[in-house]
């Protein structure tokens, strides 16, 4: 129930007989699900003793209950304008002023009572980006997975990087970092030239930067510009030697050059480095199946699915698995494994960029 029948109870000991009818009369409509009726009294109750705080959030309640938010919002105002402390009367005023676009005038309401994920999406539309990536950050942990908080916490997460970048472009509009960024834009939007460029002026500015290489040797890697791409990604490497992606990606451009046994040795490395990686696992796999190490391949590929069933790799190492299983004379395993290929085939999108 949605009425604060603790100060309904209260306001008893003071308000005229034919209010504490209405009162009494509004709760039961509410029990009933008639909130018209609901409405209609607790209305009433307000006409009776217009200084009782608690009738004007009742009232305002009910017509939160029937979303009417904008109907809400002047009982809400005056029962805070009777009593201030109405902590319910807070919280369903913050809601209602955000339900109804006054974010900033929300914004106090829904701090007093803590309603960290309102109170995030009324920062959003305020344009108070850090203070929403807290507020929606602390609301998922206490609800994790729920995919509204996930939505306006990316969201916020976005605007606030999209800030940040615009201000670095606008106070530095030659420096390594502008044209890093410009080149991450293009690789998103896929224009290859473009980002080839920004991401080669960055170098040349700041050739030591951690990153960019690895950066560009994507954009070669995507243009299929494979011994481009294992330069950028050897050179990385060597700045790096920690980096399991940069050993990951090393290993993958050296495996679309039929380079087996060294695309080998950078798998393995980015395994130890970072276990249990499953773009590492496949292309392990495949690394360790081309060099006839069945042993490695199975394991490397029984390892991703162990951590994913339903995507596109997983689908890809059941498809590895099969061939395997095939070459070994095992009909019955590779035949299950190409049927649950198959039906990940009919269920999971194809990736833009399919393994190698």
């Amino acid at each position: 129930m949605i009425h604060a029948v603790v100060f309904f109870w209260l306001a008893l000991q003071s308000v005229s007989p034919e209010g504490a009818r209405h009162m009494q009369a509004g709760v039961e409509a509410h029990k009933q699900g008639n909130f018209d009726l609901a409405i209609t009294e607790f209305r009433k109750a307000t006409e009776t003793d217009p200084n009782m705080a608690e009738a004007f959030l009742d009232l305002g309640e009910e017509l939160m209950q029937t979303h009417d938010y904008g109907a809400a919002i002047p009982p809400l105002k005056r029962a805070l304008e009777l009593n201030s402390n109405l902590d319910a009367a807070h919280l369903q005023l913050g809601y209602a002023l955000l339900s109804q676009g006054y974010a900033a005038e929300a914004i106090p309401h829904l701090e007093r009572v803590s309603a960290l994920e309102a109170l995030g999406i009324a920062q959003i539309d305020t344009g108070q980006y850090q203070e929403a990536v807290a507020n929606l950050s602390a609301a998922l942990v206490k609800r994790p997975g729920d995919q509204d908080l996930l939505y306006y916490l990316g969201r916020a997460s976005g605007l606030l990087s999209k800030r940040a970048i615009d201000t670095l472009l606008g106070a530095y509009p030659d420096s390594a970092r502008s044209h890093q960024a410009m080149g991450e834009n293009y690789f998103v939007l896929r224009q290859m030239p473009q980002a080839e460029r920004e991401y080669s002026e960055a170098l040349r500015q700041r050739p030591d930067v951690p990153g960019l290489h690895l950066e560009l040797g994507q954009v070669y890697a995507g243009a299929a510009q494979w011994a481009k791409a294992e330069d950028e990604f050897r050179a990385e490497a060597k700045l790096q030697p920690g980096n399991a992606e940069a050993a990951y990606r090393l290993g993958a451009a050296l495996l679309q050059q039929g380079k087996v046994r060294d695309a080998r040795v950078e798998l393995e490395r980015s395994d130890r480095l970072k276990p249990e990686m499953p773009e590492t696992l496949y292309s392990l796999g495949k690394a360790a199946s081309l060099d006839g190490d069945v042993l490695l391949a199975e394991k490397s590929w029984a390892r991703l699915l162990a951590i994913e069933q339903d995507t596109s790799l997983a689908a890809q190492a059941h498809f590895g698995l099969a061939n395997l299983y095939r070459k070994q004379g095992n009909a019955a395993k590779a035949q299950h494994e190409m049927q649950e290929y198959k039906r990940l085939q009919d269920r999971v999108p194809k990736p833009q960029n399919p393994p190698s």
